[in-house]
């Protein structure tokens, strides 16, 4: 049966009409649903034991599964955000109440003055502090939305449960349809799927995860040696860990420092073999076992998609910004390779 044009064209505006309809109900759970692919690929490994241990009942394989994010990653999540937010609110509150004027300790003031007393030329100290009200304005401004909606993020991550539940449960299934309803060859499909998995796998569980440990061991020894607000300053740790051949120095040198400059020194040498023996040789350990082989992205590249995921995405962009960065290399790299394979066909 032969379709004319004008049915084929009508077909397209109502397809296309409720495919943009479907986005915007779908719309406020899209960061929700894209937390649960990444998750789904990344613990597909467990969830492959689960069945294992389960005797292939993917129900019960795919609800143990998801049980284990929520306890591994999710509620230690939620706890760390709750205490970096609160830190550095209560940071950018003492700093404004003060008009700008560091007294946070007499020993935080006397580091100070020795630190500028080093320095030939003087550190204005109400300079440093407006940088730092502007670095704690940004990051409240990014986590609050997150804390403000309390019951959007309690939908949220009750949908990314559910999601990933289902994920893990009829995750194949999704994946035969996706393929059949697409108009590429099956082959480019599973390499598109292929690459999207080395992708996802490559940023979460190497380069973000490390990232992540770091920054927890970092928050771990600032508690121990006494240094203020611990969980603040191992995010920023974490952040930091992605830039190249720095890393998590660019907070623990500031904070050996502190404690060396307010008359700590036992405390300043224990975070100095803290820094350089739990948490500097991590990437050493780990790095083998957590990257995968395949598709790996530049430090800096990842580091500047994390800022650019955050500025767009909000909170999760620290996320999704290196996600979307690997997919558009993995899509480039298949669009590469069907290109050659159309130009060998034609020669």
């Amino acid at each position: 049966m032969k379709h004319s044009k004008t049915e084929l064209y009508f077909l397209i505006t109502l397809l296309s009409g409720i495919f943009i309809l479907s986005f915007f109900i779908f719309k406020p759970f899209i960061f929700a649903l894209i937390l649960a692919i990444v998750f789904a690929t990344v613990f597909d490994p467990i969830h492959k034991k689960a069945l294992i241990i389960t005797r292939e009942r993917k129900g019960l394989a795919a609800l143990l599964t998801t049980f284990f994010v929520l306890v591994v990653v999710v509620v230690p999540l939620i706890f760390l955000g709750i205490q970096v937010f609160q830190e550095a609110t209560e940071l950018y509150s003492f700093l404004i109440e003060n008009s700008g004027e560091v007294d946070i300790s007499s020993n935080a003031s006397l580091a100070i003055q020795n630190l500028t007393s080093f320095s030939p030329a003087r550190v204005n100290s109400l300079d440093v502090n407006l940088y730092l009200k502007q670095g704690l304005n940004w990051l409240l401004q990014h986590l609050g939305p997150l804390f403000a909606g309390f019951a959007k993020v309690i939908i949220s991550i009750f949908i990314f449960l559910f999601a990933l539940y289902y994920l893990f449960k009829d995750g194949h299934k999704l994946k035969k349809t996706v393929i059949a309803l697409s108009p590429l060859q099956d082959i480019h499909d599973e390499t598109i799927f292929n690459k999207i998995a080395i992708a996802i796998n490559s940023v979460v569980r190497g380069n973000l995860t490390i990232a992540v440990i770091q920054g927890i061991l970092t928050a771990v020894g600032f508690t121990i040696f006494g240094v203020p607000n611990p969980f603040l300053w191992g995010s920023v740790a974490a952040i930091s860990a992605l830039v190249p051949s720095i890393g998590t120095a660019l907070v623990l040198l500031p904070a050996i420092l502190f404690l060396y400059f307010s008359g700590e020194t036992f405390s300043a040498l224990g975070l100095f073999l803290w820094g350089m023996m739990a948490v500097g040789l991590i990437d050493n350990f780990l790095g083998p076992k957590l990257v995968e082989r395949g598709m790996r992205l530049h430090p800096f590249l990842i580091l500047l998609s994390i800022f650019g995921g955050i500025s767009f995405f909000g909170p999760l962009g620290f996320l999704l910004g290196p996600l979307v960065l690997s997919l558009l290399f993995a899509l480039l790299e298949i669009y590469s390779a069907i290109s050659k394979e159309h130009e060998g066909r034609n020669k």
